[in-house]
């Protein structure tokens, strides 16, 4: 992941070749496949793409639909939106947001100064 602007005079940026054709998180529709777009820690977007299936798997799981681009593709497709950051193969993900569990909406009805039995 590049996160710095670099120069054409850099003698030594963080990413001198581009990532090549990645496999690419989509969600899909009827008759296209949309990009999926992430958030950085710190919260900005970012495109992601990954260089082989099995990090791609490894990463959002094998029900996770994908497209082949290239990383310059990815770009223009991303451009549009306002995401100016690319993370090719990141390797910290954070799990996916789930509605609450029954046991934790059942403890939520509970009226108050009940105690719940567990065995």
């Amino acid at each position: 992941m590049c996160l710095f602007q670099y120069e054409d005079d850099d003698p030594e940026p963080e990413e001198p070749d581009p990532a090549g054709p990645l496999y690419v998180p989509g969600r899909p529709g009827t008759r296209t496949v949309a990009v999926r777009v992430f958030r950085t820690p710190l919260g900005s977007r970012t495109a992601v793409g990954f260089t082989t299936v099995e990090r791609l798997t490894a990463t959002l799981g094998a029900e996770q639909p994908w497209i082949r681009l290239s990383e310059s593709l990815l770009r223009a497709l991303a451009e549009p939106l306002a995401v100016e950051l690319l993370t090719v193969d990141p390797t910290l993900t954070a799990p996916a947001v789930t509605s609450p569990s029954a046991s934790a909406q059942a403890s939520r009805k509970r009226p108050a100064g009940r105690v719940a039995r567990t065995t």
